[in-house]
């Protein structure tokens, strides 16, 4: 009663947006908190998919100027006469990575000062503002509006989103961090699992003789991501200070990886331990994002014939027919790793809770040391099972790495600055993001310069490379330790962060009332409103992976 007083007062006062006014009331039931996340994730998650794009919008233009072929980057983003090219394009890409992580290093802090749902908005109304701005970039044939629309300005929406649960989360569940933060950022990875099929949906019903359909398909999807992205952020709720699930309390520790106190923001990254899991986090995403960008092309320069039951038959001996034949497969193959790469999210995530995130980190870098060095063997063995299921299970780590490191913070420095304190971290994504790709794509095009022709050992040395970034990892995650006492704040000091920015009562611990209901039919329903696009998502995608194994 003494909360509901307390909280009652400031949100008479307080603004729709603002913290004080979504501070949780007896009676409220966390397991409405992840669908609210999973509602923002699904969405900005397309991020991933926007390559569904790039071919329709390089032949949007029905005829070209001549001149076009000896075409720039600059002169590609102010052209109204020539069409644009995918690599053009691929930059809006690029983009996305480096303001996600960018943006969530800058704004970390104001989003634990305002709290998540004025965070959720600003993201809703930047990512599909950018696709609204983009679709403009569309409509004028101007490279550079696209460039602004979604990877600056929609890019700033992804980092806010992608940070505006986390520490909430962890808040909500302190006894399933990682299995609460993976929870929502499952959904990241599943979000062009929706994405990319609805928006070919789209693209042929707007496709006409004179518009390719993408500025159309921006429009809605814009509007539907917008809709979905708000009620995520209306739907999210903080607990009191003090909080904690009913009947539980908080154990004694039986690691010394996991703290029950608190650094301040403005220290974390002077630590080493900072330093270390943000390498730990850039060379697993490294060694992962290299593979999602050649998933496709390695499958079918590898397998070649086989894929179409014409084993013996190399890749430079099929006609274009057949290369499309494999392409399409190649397609299901790349469904497939966003399978694992959903699914190891949530499962990493939830086995970190019984086994501990650094020890969920080891098992990262050692299976995929491992099986990184098995995947050329596995290729000139023309094992397409096996080698089909050791990616499958690296980029199963990959998108688990994500998922854990949440907590992995949580444990090291604390709850009460985690959401920026992980901000500043996802640097080490933008960083992976352009270091990944340009060294398995130049490692490539430099064993093709060598003479390697295409099949299994124009990718052994990509292997092994990538078994080395993975070792170095696995070197950082052995070096980190529990900090010292002097970069904890005192009980005194975090009492007063937590009384002016929550507005509530720093007072006694308990339930208060706050966080009961279990599963009951209103979380349901909200779960309902997210899974089952997702679940649809997944039945796209298994049907399209069906063809590697035909």
């Amino acid at each position: 009663m003494a909360v509901a007083g307390v909280t009652g007062g400031a949100v008479a006062q307080a603004g729709l947006l603002d913290r004080e006014r979504i501070i949780a009331q007896p009676g409220f039931n966390r397991w409405l908190v992840p669908p609210a996340a999973l509602a923002i994730h699904l969405c900005i998650g397309m991020a991933y998919g926007f390559s569904v794009f790039w071919l329709p919008l390089s032949k949007a233009l029905p005829t070209t100027d001549p001149s076009c072929s000896s075409l720039t980057l600059l002169g590609a983003l102010t052209t109204t006469a020539c069409n644009w090219r995918v690599a053009d394009l691929g930059w809006i890409y690029t983009l996305f990575f480096v303001l996600l992580g960018c943006s969530a290093a800058i704004w970390g802090g104001w989003l634990e000062r305002v709290g998540p749902r004025k965070a959720g908005f600003v993201s809703a109304c930047c990512w599909c503002g950018g696709i609204l701005i983009a679709a403009l970039g569309v409509m004028s044939h101007q490279l550079w509006l696209m460039w602004i629309g979604a990877g600056v300005i929609g890019g700033v929406g992804l980092g806010l989103g992608y940070i505006s649960p986390v520490s909430t989360l962890v808040k909500w569940f302190p006894d399933r961090r990682g299995m609460a933060t993976g929870m929502a950022i499952m959904g990241f990875g599943g979000g062009a699992m929706i994405g990319a099929p609805l928006a070919n949906l789209l693209m042929t019903y707007f496709k006409t003789d004179t518009s390719v359909g993408v500025w159309q398909t921006f429009v809605v999807m814009a509007l539907i991501y917008f809709v979905f992205m708000l009620g995520g952020a209306f739907g999210y709720r903080i607990p009191p200070a003090g909080w904690r699930p009913e009947g539980w309390t908080p154990p004694v520790a039986k690691s010394t990886m996991i703290t029950h106190r608190h650094v301040h923001l403005r220290d974390a990254h002077k630590t080493p331990q900072f330093w270390l899991i943000w390498a730990v986090l850039c060379l697993n995403v490294s060694a992962g994002i290299g593979v999602i960008g050649m998933a496709s092309p390695m499958l079918q320069e590898i397998f070649a014939g086989s894929l179409i039951g014409q084993p013996g038959v190399g890749f430079a001996q099929l006609d274009a027919a057949q290369k499309a034949q494999i392409a399409a497969i190649a397609a299901g193959f790349t469904g497939l790793l966003s399978l694992f790469n959903i699914g190891g999210r949530f499962f990493w995530a939830s086995m970190s809770d019984k086994i501990g995130r650094k020890n969920t980190y080891f098992c990262f870098f050692i299976l995929g040391i491992i099986l990184y060095a098995l995947a050329p063997t596995l290729a000139t063995l023309g094992s397409k099972a096996l080698f089909v299921l050791a990616f499958g299970i690296i980029l199963s780590m990959y998108g688990g790495g994500f998922a854990t490191v949440p907590a992995y913070l949580a444990d090291i420095f604390g709850t009460q600055f985690v959401g920026a304190i992980h901000g500043r971290l996802l640097t080490a994504w933008a960083t992976a993001g352009i270091f990944g790709p340009l060294v398995v794509n130049y490692i490539r095009e430099a064993q093709i310069a060598a003479g390697v022709a295409p099949g299994p050992a124009l990718y052994t040395s990509t292997m092994y490379i990538l078994a080395c970034l993975l070792a170095l990892g696995l070197v950082a995650n052995a070096l980190v330790k529990p900090l010292p006492e002097k970069w904890f704040m005192s009980d005194e000091e975090v009492a007063a962060l937590q009384a002016k920015t929550a507005a509530a009562n720093a007072g006694p611990t308990g339930s208060f009332g706050i966080g009961t209901g279990g599963f009951d039919a209103k979380a349901a329903l909200a779960w309902a409103v997210v899974g089952i696009p997702l679940l649809w998502g997944v039945w796209v995608t298994l049907k399209s992976s069906f063809a590697l194994f035909g």
